[in-house]
């Protein structure tokens, strides 16, 4: 009896799992043909896959999750999907060049998701290029719950200007990354200390950052190096972002579960020098073991002392700005050759090590094929080589007497054969012959 109600609970929550799927799913659009005429009646959040893509379909659920999400809280933002080998013509029109590939549609516009496929982060994209590219504060209420809600964001102080055109245009290419405000003078903090206006501000780390055009140079460039926190978690995803601020980053790599006595003090370092020292080295600093990262052109610096205090982790970037520490990697031909020799390497011995068998057979075999190959090439030029002299000379020799036997049968006549004259007689002998 027990068993019977077990198994009936256990079909009865399978069940359940397969309508929460099935209606999770009815919130994501499958796009088609049509969609190329129509996307332009709403603002659409797309994913372009292929079946057979592993990631893809890890990303399923997560996709499924978020088009539940948008529909619930009312978001005018619909969500699709997109076989993109089935309808590869309008995938190759948005540009989309590996899978998955998510977009958001926004009239003619098309912005490209490169964050963690995670479902809240997909969500807070498409909230942030989905709405309104410069967003006014009213209020300072508004601004405080503003500060509150983002780590980072931009705002423009002041009425028209130049200033703010170029503020338009910089949003307008990166608002895939960071949130951009307006706001009057007396709406900002009144810690906010300004020397000019119109003014373009960053509010991050519990502080504020003024653009100077002169020192800054160009804005959209300040814009996409200050868009990150000066000490922030690593992952492969930021790591890529901050390869196009061409910045020098120092990134420390620890245990975050270790909490031990040394990772806990180096870790307090970098914080400091990361907030204490930002003018001077304007860099995005990380945790112990340091690494600093040059992303202009590939170049790292290792720790090469011990860290007991801010002065010594000072000491040591200036140590690299001076150019005392000799830098690692780059981005030569050497480089790039020694990191695919790597890279080979590791895949090699990484098979291996899972599965001896099925290495054996992915390199076993093909050297097997090759070797073949190899041996019937070069025996068959052996074999073919031999047996044309031998036919060259077993020809010469048929071929020479001929000539000798005929010039003989011209010279010596065998008996019994008539030959005829080289050259004929005059008429008049022949007739005296006759008589």
């Amino acid at each position: 009896m027990a068993a019977r109600r077990r198994g009936a609970a256990l079909q009865l929550c399978f069940a359940v799992f397969l309508l929460d799927m099935a209606f999770c799913k009815g919130y994501v659009e499958d796009l088609d043909e049509s969609f190329k005429e129509n996307r332009k009646d709403d603002i659409w959040l797309v994913d372009f896959y292929a079946p057979w893509c592993g990631h893809c379909k890890k990303l399923e659920p997560i996709w499924n999750e978020v088009g539940l999400e948008m529909k619930s809280i009312g978001s005018p933002v619909k969500v699709g999907k997109m076989d993109a080998t089935s309808y590869s013509s309008i995938a190759s029109e948005f540009g989309v060049r590996g899978y998955p590939t998510i977009k958001l549609l926004k009239g003619d516009l098309a912005y490209n998701y490169r964050g963690p496929r995670t479902k809240d982060d997909i969500i807070e994209f498409a909230h942030r290029v989905s709405g309104a590219l410069i967003r006014p504060l009213p209020s300072q209420q508004m601004f405080e719950h503003v500060q509150k809600r983002h780590r980072v964001f931009f705002v423009y102080i002041g009425g028209e200007s130049p200033l703010k055109e170029k503020y338009i245009d910089a949003a307008s290419e990166l608002i895939v990354y960071t949130y951009f405000f307006s706001a009057l003078e007396e709406v900002v903090p009144e810690y906010v200390t300004l020397k000019e206006m119109p003014a373009v501000l960053v509010f991050k780390d519990e502080t504020y950052f003024v653009y100077d055009e002169y020192e800054d140079g160009d804005l959209s460039s300040w814009i996409n190096r200050e868009r990150f926190q000066n000490y922030l978690t690593m992952d492969g995803f930021l790591l890529y972002e901050l390869g196009d601020t061409g910045k020098l980053v120092a990134i420390a790599v620890i245990d975050e579960k270790n909490t031990s006595v040394e990772h806990t003090r180096l870790k307090s370092i970098i914080q400091e020098v990361a907030r204490d020292y930002r003018d001077q080295f304007h860099s995005e600093l990380k945790v112990p073991t340091v690494v600093v990262l040059n992303t202009s052109n590939q170049q790292y610096f290792l720790l090469d002392r011990q860290i007991k205090n801010a002065e010594d982790m000072v000491q040591f970037i200036n140590n690299i700005l001076d150019g005392t520490i000799d830098a690692q990697g780059g981005d030569s031909i050497w480089q790039r050759l020694k990191r695919v020799a790597f890279d080979a390497k590791s895949t090699i011995v990484s098979i291996f090590k899972s599965s001896p068998l099925m290495g054996c057979f992915l390199f076993g075999l093909p050297l097997g094929v090759i070797s073949i190959m190899c041996y019937g090439i070069y025996t068959a030029d052996t074999d073919g080589g031999y047996i044309e002299e031998r036919y060259e000379v077993s020809r010469s020799e048929a071929e020479s007497p001929e000539p000798e036997e005929e010039s003989k049968e011209r010279q010596e006549p065998r008996s019994g054969d008539s030959l005829v004259p080289a050259v004929q007689e005059p008429k008049d002998v022949l007739e005296k012959k006759k008589d």
